[in-house]
């Protein structure tokens, strides 16, 4: 094996002074959802928001001196640049980090607020990371990979050692994957530790890269995701020689069901989940028969998603549960009849967020109007209501659902 035990402990040890043991929590509400006893890694609640930390210390803390003065240089779309220039900072190490174009903003100007040299190259991982080969090369940096390094999957894996050490009778652990170094660690601490716990792998649907290497399939991969940060088209090929030895299995998840996971994350937890942190919420969710009645950790992997991102998730989420419709009516253009409409609308209780009167961009007769409201309520069934007395009192309704 090209990990060991041996080397996660020694990594635990090493970066045991400046890495949180993050808490590791039954999910009461949770594990009734999806018929698993399920119990949460929280590791957004490290000092850069995820799990990064682990690997990024321990492959910092081995440079030779040589190495530390000249500087590094890391590609990333996130979480990985902002671990290494966190830690690169405290140790005093010059920091180069190339990231994708399209990272969101949120973790780009984390990363630089650690006095990083931060340059944005290209539209995938694999673009940034070709950029970032070519500058390690010309400037004299030492290369900091994200997933492909033996120093960085010892770190990583140091979060299956926390979760065995609160619980050891745990059935299954659940790990995002994107590029694979996490899962490598996880898997070898894990197995070696216990060998009959299961280790599972997520993927976002848009990137099956360890999915398709291990049952054979070529998916056309790419695309926008929520879970940018597992959006890796090639896994690592150290990453992937423990997996396919140690992973048990590795499944698919939906955009639609990471972001349910995402918002179920705020509501019931309270705490925040960027959408590759999620992801293994999201396959407790969708793949209910791999987890019911065991012992279930799952590894919240990160909390860096976009400010903007995540309050669109959570009204989008109000959407889907009927908390927020839209209604079209037809109402004849006269004074008054606005009013009275909103008035309707209040007073079953509807919470009226948006009011659009069209005339002119419909094919109405010239004396009637199309009348837009968005409205926020208790449930579908007051909407229902609502939707109801609005045709009992003559108006031409329909509920809006896309």
């Amino acid at each position: 094996m090209p990990i060991t035990l041996k080397q996660i402990q020694a990594a635990a040890e090493r970066i045991d002074s400046a890495i949180i043991c993050t808490r590791f929590e039954k999910s009461i509400t949770l594990s009734t959802i999806t018929g698993a006893e399920l119990f949460i890694k929280f590791e957004n609640l490290q000092f850069t928001a995820s799990f990064k930390d682990r690997g990024a210390l321990n492959k910092l803390l081995q440079l030779s001196k040589a190495e530390r003065t000249s500087g590094v240089i890391a590609m990333s779309a996130g979480n990985h640049a902002k671990a290494v220039a966190y830690h690169a900072q405290r140790l005093g190490i010059p920091a180069t980090i190339v990231m994708p174009k399209n990272t969101p903003n949120v973790k780009v100007e984390d990363t630089r607020k650690f006095q990083a040299r931060v340059i944005l190259q290209g539209s995938s991982l694999e673009d940034a990371s070709e950029h970032a080969v070519k500058l390690a090369a010309s400037d004299g940096l030492a290369f900091v990979h994200p997933y492909d390094d033996a120093h960085i999957v010892a770190g990583q894996g140091t979060v299956a050692l926390e979760m065995l050490a609160a619980q050891p009778d745990l059935d299954i652990i659940v790990v995002p994957v994107g590029g694979g170094g996490l899962i490598a660690g996880v898997a070898t601490a894990a197995k070696t530790l216990k060998r009959d716990i299961k280790i599972i792998g997520v993927e976002v649907a848009g990137y099956p890269g360890v999915y398709d290497a291990l049952h054979g399939e070529t998916s056309q991969r790419g695309g926008s995701t929520i879970a940018e940060g597992i959006a890796v088209k090639r896994p690592g090929e150290l990453a992937m020689e423990v997996i396919r030895r140690l992973v048990d299995d590795v499944v698919l998840v939906s955009e639609e069901a990471i972001e349910e996971a995402v918002n179920l994350y705020i509501n019931i937890e309270k705490t925040v989940s960027e959408g590759a942190g999620a992801a293994t919420l999201a396959a407790a969710l969708i793949h209910p028969d791999l987890f019911k009645d065991q012992k279930t950790g799952l590894i919240l992997s990160g909390a860096n998603i976009d400010s903007r991102i995540l309050a669109s998730v959570l009204m989008r989420r109000l959407v889907k549960k009927g908390r927020i419709v839209r209604f079209l009516i037809k109402i004849d253009d006269t004074p008054g009849i606005l009013s009275d409409v909103t008035a309707l609308v209040g007073g079953l209780g509807g919470n009226i967020l948006e009011v659009s009167h069209q005339r002119m961009f419909s094919s109405v007769p010239v004396k009637e109007a199309d009348l837009y409201l968005t409205v926020e309520t208790r449930d579908a069934t007051q909407s229902q209501e609502i939707l109801k007395k609005l045709c009992e009192a003559g108006y031409s309704t329909e509920l809006i659902q896309e």
